[in-house]
């Protein structure tokens, strides 16, 4: 599943296998291992960018962190990025924190 998020044009965000694997192996530990509400720029922007290189090869951290500050901001792009990561583990919006 992708989230569409505006920046230079529409982009989605997805968060597949591949996309997890590389953050990994960029920040050296488990997907439940990163701390979400601790991150630094360079590595909210490393997220996007893993999110993001599916559909574009082309991408770098540097350039999702152009495309940010040219189109979008932290806030909406961090929301983004926490509704496509909650969709690749299954949580729909609505159904978030229920059981």
């Amino acid at each position: 599943m992708f989230v569409p998020v505006q920046l230079d044009k529409m982009r989605n965000l997805r968060y597949g296998m591949k996309a997890l694997h590389t953050i990994e192996k960029k920040f050296k530990k488990k997907i439940s291992e990163i701390d979400m509400s601790n991150m630094s720029i360079e590595e909210i922007a490393t997220f996007i960018w893993a999110g993001l290189v599916h559909e574009d090869s082309s991408l770098t951290v540097e350039k999702v962190m152009d495309l940010i500050d040219e189109y979008s901001n932290l806030t909406t792009i961090s929301q983004k990025m926490s509704e496509a990561f909650a969709l690749a583990f299954g949580e729909e919006e609505g159904n978030r924190g229920k059981k």
